[in-house]
């Protein structure tokens, strides 16, 4: 996956297209990530000893990898991720400016 947790991405598609967030949590067996305020959706849920309440809550649920795209250090805007060995590691490196992710 060309991004991890605590990426700042872009949404570059779907209903959220244009919103920008922090990975909250990756998934690569599914290739989703979790991204903070983005696909918010309602959960309802049953009352528990936690919450005797129950009720309504909003949260967010994840979305497909390739509908997102890292937002470059240096520039700020959305780029392609590249790979390069550096010191015998392999490195993530942002298209758009050369720079050096990891």
């Amino acid at each position: 996956m060309h991004v991890k947790k605590g990426d700042k991405v872009k949404v570059i598609t779907g209903k959220d297209k244009g919103k920008e967030g922090v990975i909250l949590a990756a998934f690569p067996k599914q290739e989703r990530v979790l991204v903070e305020g983005v696909n918010i959706v309602k959960k309802h849920n049953k009352p528990n000893q936690l919450n005797p309440q129950g009720g309504i809550v909003s949260q967010e649920a994840a979305i497909h990898v390739s509908n997102v795209m890292l937002i470059d250090p240096k520039s700020g805007e959305p780029t392609r991720v590249g790979y390069k060995i550096e010191d015998g590691k392999k490195v993530r490196v942002a298209k758009k400016s050369g720079v050096v992710i990891d």
